[in-house]
């Protein structure tokens, strides 16, 4: 099984400690970070695409250019790209570029966003939200399968055989599909062919195999092999030297972020409580000492049916580097030997 990371670039959630941050200096330790997550001999991290003052990852594909030169093995994602808003020429080349910079390490993961900024900053209607995803990803495989694409749709200019440079390491460049729980998302992944990644950010992770069984039924109604069919996880989680103090250190920033968030869209403020059924045995929240975050790893393995990837949403806030360094080397050289063990000795299983 492949282990690795995702991170939005998270400042925090309160304007008066943002407005204290050095934003240049959270950007030096996330790329320690990503540097750490290499030498520790972790697989994937994964930048996710936001337009939020609680975050400096609007640009994605340009940070992992900066860590690709930093890194050696690693894979580097887009988690996600939001391919709705943003032109599939610009995100392909940027993406190109990325795998010839790091030699072959690149991939895009697409995704329509959980937030609605990038709509309006980039003159998008909401009323199109699922209507550009879709006619932008069928234009995006053509750029990946083609040098020279001629293409038209509803919401960009139409290519006329123009080429498309330059071109990656990887033939095919990879292109993941990232959902959050929306069984059309599902089935169009499954159709396509393409490799799922799908967000359980909360409620109990075994109540999610109804969608990946959606997927694999789609995919195998398509004619696609069941290998082709891969399936990511993407968790949120921490990991200490104990689950006591990994969820002491975890919950402040988790619910800072997700009581404004809530505040946003209508939920109630996050409690300590919720916050501990969440981190429980059946819970979404992989927190807690290394022997633990495994077994519900390989527990959530189980009830979903198999998947070859999972990552984990470290830092969500503002942690302390120095914790969020300890859960990363904590992640690679105790977590993901104990999951590896369970599922074999291959990072593919």
């Amino acid at each position: 099984m492949q282990i690795g990371i995702d991170s939005f670039v998270e400042t925090s959630f309160n304007p008066a400690r943002r407005a204290a941050l050095d934003p240049a200096g959270r950007m030096r330790g996330l790329l320690a970070e990503i540097e750490l997550a290499d030498q520790a001999g972790l697989d994937v991290f994964g930048l996710g695409e936001h337009h939020r003052p609680e975050y400096l990852s609007s640009a994605p594909a340009v940070i992992l250019a900066a860590a690709a030169a930093r890194t050696r093995r690693i894979r580097l994602a887009s988690a996600v790209t939001v391919l709705s808003s943003d032109d599939p020429v610009r995100v392909f080349q940027d993406f190109a570029t990325l795998d010839l910079i790091s030699g072959g390490r690149a991939e895009i993961i697409v995704g329509r966003g959980s937030f609605i900024e990038s709509f309006p900053l980039f003159g998008y209607e909401l009323d199109d939200y699922d209507t550009l995803f879709a006619e932008k990803l069928e234009l995006l495989l053509q750029l990946r399968d083609q040098v020279e694409v001629h293409w038209s749709g509803r919401h960009r200019a139409p290519l006329t055989g123009q080429g498309v440079y330059p071109r990656p390491v990887q033939q095919p460049l990879p292109v993941r599909i990232g959902v959050g729980g929306t069984p059309a998302s599902v089935i169009r992944a499954g159709r396509l062919g393409l490799p799922l990644v799908l967000a359980i950010i909360g409620g109990e992770p075994h109540r999610f195999r109804p969608l990946l069984d959606l997927y694999r039924e789609a995919g195998a109604r398509a004619g696609h092999p069941p290998e082709r069919l891969e399936v990511g996880i993407h968790f949120i989680g921490f990991v200490g030297d104990s689950t006591a103090q990994a969820a002491d250190d975890f919950y402040p920033a988790y619910a800072e972020a997700f009581t404004q968030i809530g505040r946003e869209r209508g939920w109630g403020p996050t409690t300590r409580a919720q916050f501990d059924a969440l981190c429980g045995p059946t819970g979404a929240l992989l927190v807690g000492a290394p022997e633990l975050v495994a077994e519900k790893i390989l527990r959530a393995h189980a009830a979903l049916g198999g998947f070859g990837r999972v990552t984990l949403l470290l830092n969500g806030g503002s942690i302390p580097a120095a914790k969020t360094l300890r859960a990363i080397e904590l992640l690679a050289t105790r977590v993901a030997p104990l999951v590896r063990a369970g599922r074999g000795s291959a990072p593919g299983k």
